[in-house]
């Protein structure tokens, strides 16, 4: 932006479209004139305020913040979007940066979770499309580390302000000092409304180090009690004086510590609880507190604040003092309170450790009985992200009291919930460790935070360690806690699924076959979570071959959750598509197309089209329209699916693979096999990183590249796929499994192709002979190995056994070929049929 030295007046009407979270301005801001004209003049993509080597570092009070509030304030009309970003722990960063979502045109952080929600702000900023003027600020972004990957490059702007003046090494930086001796006395002299002679402010801001934190609450104090400069410079002498002796620790300037002791001392006498109100704040983070902490809490059982939070009238006076000598910020729109870190620090320290400890309780017992109950809940999810800030800081994981654990553990939920698993495993890996400490390694809280860990740990597609945590803890929840206790049996769904991941799915089925019994047994047969886990066998009922019975308890799963209480909209989503698609392994193709098509519309409805749950009932209805022969709309929703998952969670995850393939596979059914190659040449070798070599999904998978090299014209390099995925399948599933006989049917295929008749024979004879024990003669798969096996026969010269063969097939076909089936038409045309896989969530 060229000539920007008088850009604060350039565009004085225009304001920004959209402006959040940036803090009020400061009235009383002076001076920093040289410092914002600098900093306008040389930002670049991203600029770092921070403190001279020689200013205060540590614990701050230079004015880092209120620099980068004014100039967000004074330079606002050049930007399009303003947005500002808590960002001393990571843990918050990921939430503050999702908010933005809907006001870039993106799904909300409740649809894609926190963490796909931060990422596709981040690309979309980056992009520059809708707004290519927009202003971040990352405000305390101590560690370059927990933040750098959340910042976005590209048009905009990037100002963070910290600490740590190691951000030097990582970008642009603008050093800030204490105030010249000029800001110090105009600052004064606004603060004080001119009521100080500009000599006495001189001598006042040279006994403060010019230090702007502690000029703000001597003007504050000599503001609101009258106190002359000589009184207050001798009241600062004395409190120096007793300072000299003490151990302070490193980083506090003594004029600071003087200055916050004549505040203290001061309000001490006039108004004691506000002192204790303000005790309590300091164990708390330097983030705003949540108001309503301390109304909600007022019933918990804290015996210094007990007498304060039980009567509001006091309570308010206590702020409002709070406010008035500046030791805290109370913004009331927000219904928040806010201390500097540094008054937090020497508040802290000027106890002895035994009260420490005892505020520490009190506030780990506010922060519990303030909190609300549901993390599984989204309109809880605003009350649970305020909070987040705090659990850290107040040391919460070091608390064995009962209810301080379980709300660490419905933090924990709620991040999971929402999606930001990088800070929910974080805080899981603390609370365990520290548990572990204090309560031993296999306390319930241990074990029951490491199950939250372990779904955590799927959830980022770390399969191999959550089934490790998983099969731990539920062996030590057996014998800790019983078979049949809740937790226990919540485990076992969860270890379920880990071996879903794993590809052992005949030991999953066997394991949630058990844990049925058990829910029935102990929460009854309609109990939302027994209908959970009868959906997960409905899962592995499909995974293990059985069809009809995964079609069976998916239609009774789905018919009693649309009639139980407590279940919610993804949950039901999941279990109707769930039905379609086992309807469609059925071979029912028409059938599986008017379910999927009804669920989606109910997801669309219910849900948004971008929900995860949405996009997966989409993926199953384009396979769905592509069996039945539907192939242009099958392949327009595969497109715009893929599209959206991939925006959504990027090209490693899970969902966004499958979508791959499931396109891949619709533009091989239409001659694009060009475009499909290119999909399943990028998506195909990912399976193997995220799954592990050895999947099940790995190996069909690969069955479907060799259907595409075949194709296009080298059957030797897909015989060789074939071969290596039907001994790995058979390995790892059975031969009897329908992936290996899928990929069994077109190794087939590639050994006509390449001329030997007889091998392609004997192999479609055994797969015939397998698939007709395991589906019987009408199965899609059935009929489609019998169709290839004619022509091979026929070929091979056995007229007479193709021509019965063929005569059977086609009789078996006669309805599909009437509704259009896309199989039955290529068999009637004599053509080979390709056996594609999809491969299923787990």
């Amino acid at each position: 932006m060229a000539d920007l030295s008088h850009a604060a007046n350039a565009l004085p009407d225009r304001q920004p479209e959209v402006w959040e979270k940036v803090p009020p301005r400061n009235r009383n801001f002076t001076g920093r004139e040289d410092l914002l004209l600098e900093l306008r003049r040389g930002m670049s993509t991203v600029t770092a305020v921070v403190p001279q080597p020689q200013a205060l570092q540590g614990w701050g009070g230079v004015g880092k913040t209120h620099l980068a509030i004014e100039y967000a304030w004074r330079y606002r009309s050049h930007y399009d979007l303003v947005w500002w970003i808590p960002a001393d722990q990571r843990v918050l960063v990921p939430s503050a940066l999702a908010g933005m979502a809907p006001f870039l045109g993106l799904p909300p952080a409740s649809v894609t979770g926190v963490e796909e929600a931060a990422e596709a702000v981040r690309r979309t900023l980056h992009s520059g499309e809708p707004y290519r003027r927009w202003l971040l600020i990352f405000d305390n972004a101590e560690e370059p580390g927990h933040v750098e990957e959340f910042i976005p490059r590209g048009p905009g702007h990037v100002l963070i302000t910290s600490r740590n003046p190691k951000w030097e090494d990582h970008f642009e930086t603008l050093q800030v000092d204490v105030f010249t001796r000029e800001e110090s006395v105009a600052f004064l002299g606004k603060r004080l409304r001119g009521e100080v002679a500009p000599e006495d402010a001189s001598r006042l801001a040279e006994q403060l180090g010019d230090l702007p934190l502690a000029l703000e609450q001597a003007g504050a104090l000599q503001y609101e009690t009258g106190m002359s400069v000589d009184e207050y410079l001798e009241q600062l002498d004395a409190k120096a004086r007793r300072l000299l002796g003490v151990n302070r620790a490193p980083g506090y300037p003594l004029s600071m510590t003087a200055a916050w002791r004549v505040s203290v001392s001061l309000l001490e006498d006039r108004l004691p609880e506000a002192i204790k109100v303000l005790q309590c704040c300091a164990f708390f983070g330097p983030e705003p507190i949540p108001r309503d902490i301390f109304r909600r809490g007022n019933k918990a059982l804290v015996p210094r604040l007990s007498p304060i939070l039980s009567d509001p009238i006091l309570l308010a006076k206590a702020l409002s003092e709070l406010r008035r000598f500046a030791l805290a910020r109370i913004e009331p729109t927000a219904r928040t309170i806010q201390v500097h870190r540094l008054v937090q620090a020497l508040l802290r320290d000027d106890l002895p450790e035994k009260e420490q400890r005892e505020i520490r309780h009190e506030v780990h017992v506010l922060l519990a009985s303030g909190a609300p109950t549901d993390p599984d809940s989204t309109d809880k999810w605003r009350d649970f992200e305020e909070l987040v800030a705090h659990i850290t800081p107040s040391n919460l994981s070091d608390c064995p009291d009962e209810r301080v654990r379980r709300f660490a553990l419905n933090i924990a939920r709620y991040l999971y919930m929402a999606g930001n698993y990088q800070s929910a495993r974080a805080f899981l890996n603390d609370f365990i460790e520290q548990w572990s400490r204090i309560s031993g390694p296999r306390h319930p809280d241990v074990l029951i935070a490491s199950k939250h860990l372990g779904n955590v740990l799927r959830a980022l597609g770390q399969y191999g360690q959550a089934y490790e945590i998983d099969h731990r803890t539920l062996d030590d929840m057996r014998e800790v806690l019983g078979p049949d206790h809740t937790e226990t049996l919540l485990t076992t769904n969860g270890y379920g699924a880990a071996l879903r991941a794993r590809g052992d799915f005949l030991v999953a089925r066997d394991l949630d076959l058990e844990s049925k019994r058990a829910h029935e047994r102990v929460f009854g047969p309609s109990d939302p979570t027994t209908l959970r886990v009868m959906n997960n066998l409905a899962l592995d009922y499909a995974l293990t071959s059985d069809y009809m019975a995964a079609r069976l308890l998916h239609q009774e799963t789905y018919l009693a959750q649309s009639d139980a209480t407590g279940i919610g909209k993804p949950t039901l989503l999941l279990s109707w598509n769930g039905l379609a698609r086992s309807v469609r392994l059925c071979g029912d193709y028409s059938e599986a197309c008017d379910l999927g098509e009804e669920a989606y519309a109910y997801g669309l409805q219910g849900l948004t089209l971008d929900h995860h749950v949405t996009l997966l009932t989409a993926k199953d209805l384009s396979i769905a329209r592509r069996r039945a022969g539907e192939t242009v709309e099958a392949v327009e929703l595969a497109r715009d699916t893929h599209s959206r998952l991939q925006r959504l969670f990027g090209d490693d995850h899970p969902d966004t693979m499958a979508a791959a393939i499931n396109l891949s596979n619709a533009l091989r059914t239409i001659g694009e096999l060009d475009e499909a190659f290119a999909i399943a040449q990028r998506t195909v070798p990912r399976y193997p990183r995220v799954f592990g070599p050895d999947h099940p999904y790995s190996h069909a998978c690969a069955g479907n590249l060799a259907i595409l090299h075949r194709l296009l014209g080298a059957p030797a390099t897909a015989r060789a796929l074939n071969e290596e995925a039907v001994r790995g399948l058979a390995s790892r599933v059975s031969r009897d499994h329908h992936y290996t006989l899928t990929c069994a049917i077109n190794l087939e295929t590639d050994l006509a192709a390449l001329g030997e008749t007889d091998r392609a024979c004997a192999l479609g004879e055994d797969t015939l002979g397998r698939l007709r024990g395991l589906f019987g003669g009408n199965h899609f798969l059935t009929l489609a190995c019998a169709a290839n096996l004619s022509l091979d026969l026929r070929a091979a010269g056995r007229q007479e056994e193709a021509a019965l063969l063929r005569a059977d097939t086609m009789r078996r076909y006669e309805r599909p070929v009437e509704s259009g089936h896309a199989d039955a038409l290529l068999a009637q045309a004599c053509e080979r049929l390709n056996c594609d896989f999809d491969p299923p969530p787990i």
